[in-house]
């Protein structure tokens, strides 16, 4: 495959830029579709794609932990629903960011498992990362709670949370030796399934038009052929230079944001962003020094 040729930066660099365009997909699908569309649709192209690019690559999609996929698949699906519930609501760049705070929540998944052990002392400099990610999500929030969108900017927040477990149940499928390829699958496969419950309790599906359609397709194909670059780049790369490119899909969210909506530019939450942003690529680098390697080298799409 291409990207196989392509250095981890580049593959991250890619990956972020292809994220902040699922999420216009995915702004533009949801003046149509409900969040449970959106997430079905999309996992039925990843599972067709994931189930071709499987075969090519003589990769079995039967799995000895089926269990473990479920899981996976339960927490990861809900992040994405809430992701695409808060995209569709909020300025894309604030969902993005919010989503991205998944770095700062599995820092404090670090210091409360710590705590409940008893293990060894928590590192101060992860307490700080931690509260100077909330003092960014504070920041970014307020302008939303302004504008009556504070329902919108929790559940982007949530959407953050669910994606820090799913980081770390995609680090335990890794220890276990589940390809990337078969863990990707079993995720679309799981969106099709919550999806499509979730559609059948929202009022059924909604009649197809071309613009539709043709942002439906444009979600699974960007969002399954990012999931795979960064996949990718965490199997090859540096885990702290990717995690920082990573939030390059913020920059990239805003401009998107700016340029197609009129998303508002205002400092409060360019601060916030920046906080986050700092925060996340602190708490990736304590992590490394704190928790195993694989940890600090798990990575999903939500």
């Amino acid at each position: 495959m291409q990207n196989a040729r392509m250095s981890a930066p580049w593959l991250i660099i890619c990956a972020s830029f292809l994220f902040a365009s699922v999420g216009v997909a995915v702004k533009l699908a949801s003046v149509q579709y409900s969040p449970g569309e959106i997430v079905m649709y999309r996992g039925v192209i990843g599972m067709l794609s994931l189930a071709a690019v499987s075969r090519w690559r003589g990769v079995p999609l039967r799995t000895p932990v089926p269990a473990m996929h479920a899981w996976r698949s339960l927490v990861g699906v809900s992040s994405m629903c809430l992701w695409f519930y808060a995209m569709g609501h909020l300025p894309l760049a604030t969902a993005m960011t919010l989503n991205y705070m998944s770095s700062v929540w599995m820092a404090l998944f670090l210091i409360g498992g710590a705590v409940m052990l008893g293990g060894a002392r928590v590192d101060s400099r992860l307490v700080a990362t931690v509260l100077v990610g909330f003092v960014g999500v504070a920041a970014i929030l307020r302008p939303t709670i302004e504008r009556d969108q504070a329902w919108h900017g929790l559940m982007g927040l949530l959407s953050g949370v669910l994606a820090g477990v799913a980081y770390l149940q995609v680090t335990a499928l890794g220890r276990a030796g589940e390809p990337e390829t078969r863990i990707v699958f079993y995720f679309s496969l799981g969106g099709v399934a919550a999806g499509a419950l979730v559609m059948a309790a929202t009022g059924g599906p909604h009649q197809h038009t071309l613009p539709g359609a043709l942002s439906l397709l444009a979600v699974g194909v960007l969002a399954t052929t990012a999931q795979l670059m960064m996949t990718r780049a965490y199997a090859t790369g540096r885990p702290l230079v990717n995690a920082s490119l990573q939030y390059l899909g913020i920059a990239f969210a805003f401009a998107y944001g700016v340029l197609l909506f009129n998303d508002p530019v205002r400092p409060l939450s360019m601060l916030g962003m920046a906080l986050i942003v700092g925060a996340g690529i602190a708490a990736t680098r304590l992590r490394q020094m704190a928790a195993p390697a694989s940890v600090a080298n798990a990575t999903v799409e939500t």
